[in-house]
Formats: C-alpha cells, sequence, structure tokens
C-alpha cells in the first residue's frame, strides 16, 4: 500500500510534468513557425510581446474560444473523445519515460512506450470515422496504413536497441552506452529518424492530412477545443519521439550531447517540413517494405554478431 505522501507526491510530479510538457509543445511550435518562415525568406511572428515569444498563448486562447460545430452525421460520442484520447495517449508516454525528478519507469517500461507509441493511430482512426467524411475517412485508413508498415520497423528497432543493454527498463538503459555501435553503423540512426517522421505523420509522410487531396485529412471537421487537443497530442508526440530517440543513441539524461541531438532532431524535423515535398503514397510503402526493413534486419544483424564477437 502506498502511503498518503507517496500519492500526493505522485500527484504533483504528474502535475509539473503535464506543465513542463505544455510549456515545451508551446515553444516548439513558435520554434517550429520562426524555422518555416526563414526556410521561405520571412520574419514569421514577431508581433506578440517580445519578438513574438507570447505567440503560443495567444494562438491557444484563439483556438479554445473557437465553436465546434459537428457536422449532423458525425457520431458525436466517438467525435469528442478520440481527441481526449489522443492528448491522453500522449501525456501517458512521458509518465513512463524516466525523468531526474519522476521515477516511475519500471522493468519493463521500453515495451511500454513501445506500446504507446503504436496506440497512438487508434485516435486518428476512431476521429476519422466518427466524422463520418469521406476526407476524413480516407486520412484515417491512410494513417493506418502508414502505422502498420513503419511501425514494424521502428518496433523492431527499438527492441533491438533495448535488448543490447540485456533489460528493457528505461531508467537502466542509461547504464549502457549504445554510441560505439552507432559509430559503427550511423545508417540505424538515420532509419529510426525516418521511421519516427512517417509514424509521426510529419512531412514527406504526412499522407493523412494531404491538403491537395483531402483538404485536412482527419481533421477536416474539427474546430475549437477538439482541434486544439489535437493539434497538441501531435506536437507532444514530435517532442517525445525527439527525447526518445536522443536518449537512446546518447544514453544520458545528464549528458549535454543528448540535449544537442534533441534539439537537431527537432530542427531536423522542421526544416523537413520546410524542404520536402510529399512523397505519393504507394512510394511511401515501397520504401518501407522494399527498402528500409530489409537494411534494418541486415544492420541489426551485423551489429548482433559484432557484440558476439566482443
Amino acid at each position: 500500500m502506498y502511503s498518503m505522501k507517496t500519492i500526493i507526491i505522485s500527484y504533483v510530479q504528474l502535475v509539473v510534468l503535464v506543465i513542463c510538457v505544455m510549456l515545451a509543445v508551446a515553444f516548439f511550435s513558435l520554434f517550429e513557425r520562426k524555422i518555416l518562415s526563414y526556410v521561405h525568406f520571412r520574419k514569421g511572428p514577431n508581433k506578440v510581446s517580445i519578438l513574438g515569444i507570447m505567440q503560443p498563448i495567444s494562438d491557444a486562447m484563439k483556438l479554445i474560444s473557437k465553436d465546434d460545430s459537428p457536422s449532423t452525421w458525425s457520431n458525436k460520442f466517438y467525435y469528442y473523445i478520440s481527441p481526449v484520447f489522443m492528448m491522453m495517449i500522449s501525456l501517458v508516454s512521458w509518465w513512463c519515460f524516466p525523468m531526474m525528478w519522476v521515477n516511475h519507469s519500471s522493468f519493463s517500461s521500453g515495451l511500454v512506450v513501445m506500446m504507446i507509441l503504436g496506440t497512438t493511430v487508434y485516435g486518428i482512426l476512431i476521429s476519422g470515422w466518427s466524422s463520418n467524411s469521406k476526407y476524413s475517412t480516407i486520412g484515417g485508413m491512410r494513417s493506418v496504413a502508414l502505422s502498420i508498415s513503419y511501425e514494424v520497423l521502428l518496433g523492431f528497432m527499438f527492441v533491438a536497441l533495448l535488448s543490447f543493454s540485456c533489460h528493457y527498463s528505461m531508467m537502466l538503459f542509461h547504464v549502457f552506452y549504445f554510441c560505439k555501435f552507432v559509430v559503427l553503423s550511423p545508417l540505424i540512426f538515420i532509419l529510426f529518424v525516418l521511421s519516427s517522421i512517417a509514424e509521426l505523420g510529419r512531412t514527406p509522410f504526412d499522407l493523412a492530412e494531404g491538403e491537395s487531396e483531402l483538404v485536412s485529412g482527419y481533421s477536416v471537421e474539427y474546430g475549437g477545443i477538439c482541434y486544439t487537443l489535437i493539434f497538441l497530442s501531435e506536437n507532444v508526440m514530435i517532442v517525445f519521439s525527439s527525447f526518445l530517440i536522443s536518449f537512446l543513441f546518447i544514453s544520458s539524461l545528464c549528458n549535454i550531447w543528448g540535449y544537442i541531438l534533441f534539439t537537431f532532431i527537432l530542427l531536423l524535423m522542421c526544416l523537413v517540413r520546410g524542404i520536402l515535398p510529399r512523397i505519393r503514397y504507394d512510394q511511401v510503402m515501397i520504401m518501407c517494405w522494399i527498402w528500409f526493413l530489409p537494411m534494418m534486419i541486415t544492420l541489426v544483424n551485423h551489429l548482433w554478431l559484432l557484440k558476439f564477437i566482443n
């Protein structure tokens, strides 16, 4: 049985964690808009407060104040519950991650994180289906197909990385330094980043939100607070995936190189969105099953051979 003091500390840690994640997501959206503006030779948001630093707060207030008017033929219960589900899943992923001041990482927390990353697509599928719109339904189906394809690749790499450390606890993973294997095979890092971008549905893999084909995809019927929750959940998972990659490949929460890699991955995702065009649907599937998956299996077998030799 947990004491009352332990329960209160856990709730305080949860509140602090949610506040920190929300602040990180807010300033990531500002960071992304600034990077995209410089890519397109613009200044970006610079009117709200000093250098536009309060722009995310202004955008959040504007979105929350908007009215959400679902169509009459939509399934109201699942229509409203799917954004809440997406937001809850994205926040639970941080709760399973070991922090310097939050320690809830169990023996199998690595597998729990991988399971959570695989359940994010259900919110998109439910929101696309419950809207009862052709565009939103097609967007949800595309998201499921993309998740099934790249979830295999991402899960294979994630389990392989954790297997090298001989345990599945995220808290104990920092004891094992994986950097020497990354130096021997940097392609694993590149494939992991590409698979994460595809799993998150970011450009050039944003097929579920193709504006030129599906208007806005699965979120075409959403507005107001529901759209705000969808937007926040997507950005929370982007920040979490970047932090997870930096943790897996640098293997230390107190190492400055981990935070440098974390910032670099966020910058890379923003630059890719501003530079690359959207890839065609069939090309994305071919890229996963014909190129990435055989390459990943070969690289992991090569690293296992090096481990047994050493």
